[in-house]
């Protein structure tokens, strides 16, 4: 059984709440011994909780959940029932790369509508050595 697997924080929809979301998930990682998924943690949790920020304007919860001792999922709920999407950009473009950057990182996303409450956002970060999983298609 792994202790203190379960963390949660709950956000404003402010501008400094993507730097609190990045010193929470890079603490319980640490805490956790998994710092070899910070980085991508950080960077894909900050994506988020920025699009929560911008598109939903509701308050933000982040969830981490320690899986095993390769695995992490963090889930990001808001408000909003948009379902996010994946869409072009130009090379200049000062926005519009996070799901992309999502899908390219993450070993497993995917986003599950609550009810009329809202939407959760969720990835997977397995370790070093573990082959990432495919996102299906479609």
């Amino acid at each position: 059984m792994i202790e203190h697997s379960v963390e949660t924080l709950v956000l404003p929809p402010e501008a400094r709440s993507p730097a609190q979301s990045r010193r929470f998930v890079a603490r319980a990682l640490a805490n956790w011994g998994m710092q070899a998924l910070v980085d991508p943690a950080v960077l894909l949790t900050s994506e988020l909780v920025t699009n929560a920020v911008v598109h939903a304007q509701t308050d933000v919860v982040v969830t981490i959940r320690r899986e095993d001792r390769e695995c992490i999922t963090i889930s990001v709920y808001d408000g909003s029932l948009r379902p996010p999407r994946i869409a072009p950009h130009s090379d200049d473009a000062a926005t519009g790369r996070g799901l992309g950057i999502l899908d390219t990182l993450a070993s497993s996303w995917e986003v599950q509508t609550v009810g009329s409450a809202g939407k959760t956002v969720s990835f997977s970060l397995r370790g070093p050595g573990v082959p990432k999983a495919r996102r299906p298609r479609g």
